[in-house]
């Protein structure tokens, strides 16, 4: 196990560079078992989810060639099982997108329950409603879900609710089903239109995703590609704000700023200056932090996944500010943590907190408790008052690549060690 050691106080200056969107290659991997052709993915980050997503589907029979750090050849011609290992694949969330890739392909799929960050409850009903909508019966036992149609038919699907796992499992399954399906509600994120768009490099027909109804025609075989993963929205997001926590100066490089939009304008709105580019976006702290008012939404509003790392910029805003979680019930937990190190946060339900401002936040010994909370809490270690340990750091490693070395680059002091067994 590995802890960061982090003596906090430096403001973090220079340019950062950044590396595919993690949610977006979780769901083109799938994607490319769809043909038995090859499919080469450019951009993909070298983090722990989808380097385990990659042993899964080698697990099952695909042929993946690692090319370099972050491009990878996946051939899916040699697959010959429909069913996925529980070691594996209940290690991360995005095991589901297995379910679609492989009931479109084969017609029959059996995937154990996806696991992932404890941030609350995630149900698959949406999924399984358009599994079912396009043919399938769905089954639960076990921990596992099994899916199997004879054929699959396009249909009409209206979602209850927009979810972005739904929308990219049906995407799966219906590019190869017969007939045209409409998707009604779906998902907006930037990792939907990216999945839209390799699959139609692939030879689906797909128009519509980003927009309030996708439309898909069937085709009987999709074909090998070559594809660039999108820039990683959230790795951005998290270095903007941590130019606001630490009173620093930073241009995210490699980035869409249409993407970012939603945390820019917070960004403004807490008093930081923001200047965007063509493939950049620099953020500058201002005078001082001011407080505000926050809600996650799905896109294109404020990400649920950038809410921790706001929270501690408003732990050292001048006022009370709140946020509102629409998303995940259990996304406040990394409150606790940062309470200890002096902030003053308090959670009403599960879904507000209140956060009254404080001057300074002083390090302590802190753990963390999921992927985008755990880059928050080192975040504020890193604005922090003296020295701080944080544990749990198996967690950061899901989904960012290099982070320490990315935060030693802009000045921080931040080291990784082994924790020292007893």
């Amino acid at each position: 196990m590995e802890r960061y050691i982090v003596n906090g106080g430096s403001p973090l200056n220079g340019e950062v560079e950044i590396y595919g969107a993690k949610n977006a290659a979780l769901a083109l991997i799938p994607a490319a078992i769809l043909t038995e052709e090859p499919v080469v993915i450019n951009n993909l980050p070298d983090v722990s989810d989808i380097n385990v997503l990659l042993e899964a589907i080698s697990q099952i029979g695909a042929k993946v060639e690692r090319i370099d750090r972050h491009k990878v050849r996946i051939t899916g011609a040699s697959v010959t099982s429909h069913q996925l290992n529980y070691d594996y694949i209940s290690k991360i969330r995005a095991s589901y997108y297995l379910l679609g890739a492989l009931l479109g392909r084969f017609h029959e799929a059996e995937v154990a329950m996806p696991g992932g960050c404890e941030i609350g409850a995630r149900p698959i009903d949406q999924h399984i409603k358009g599994f079912e909508a396009l043919g399938a019966k769905v089954q639960i036992t076990n921990r596992q879900i099994y899916a199997k149609a004879d054929e699959l038919k396009g249909c009409h699907i209206y979602f209850d609710m927009v979810t972005v796992g739904a929308t990219i499992n049906v995407m799966l399954a219906a590019v190869l089903a017969k007939g045209n399906t409409i998707i009604e509600n779906p998902a907006k994120e930037p990792h939907v239109v990216d999945l839209a768009n390799m699959l139609n490099s692939m030879g689906a027909n797909i128009r519509g995703a980003g927009t309030d109804v996708i439309r898909i025609k069937g085709v009987e075989r999709l074909h090998k590609t070559e594809y660039t993963v999108i820039p990683d929205q959230i790795e951005a997001g998290t270095f903007m704000l941590a130019a606001a926590i630490t009173k620093g100066n930073i241009t995210v490089t490699n980035v869409i700023p249409k993407h970012l939009e939603s945390i820019t304008a917070k960004l403004i709105d807490i008093g930081c200056e923001v200047e965007e580019f063509d493939e950049a976006v620099s953020v500058r702290f201002g005078e001082k932090l001011l407080p505000t008012q926050v809600k996650t939404l799905p896109y294109p509003g404020y990400p649920t996944d950038m809410q921790p790392q706001i929270a501690v910029a408003l732990a050292l805003a001048s006022g009370i500010s709140t946020i509102t979680e629409s998303i995940f019930e259990n996304r406040f937990v990394y409150s606790k943590e940062l309470n200890k190190m002096g902030a003053r946060i308090k959670v009403e339900s599960s879904n507000t907190a209140i956060i009254n401002g404080v001057k300074k936040l002083t390090g302590a010994h802190i753990n963390a408790p999921d992927l985008r909370a755990g880059a928050a809490l080192v975040l504020a270690a890193l604005s922090a008052e003296g020295t701080s340990v944080i544990d749990g750091i198996e967690y950061i490693q899901r989904g960012y690549e290099n982070f320490e070395g990315k935060l030693q680059a802009l000045g921080a002091d931040i080291i990784k060690t082994e924790i020292e067994e007893d």
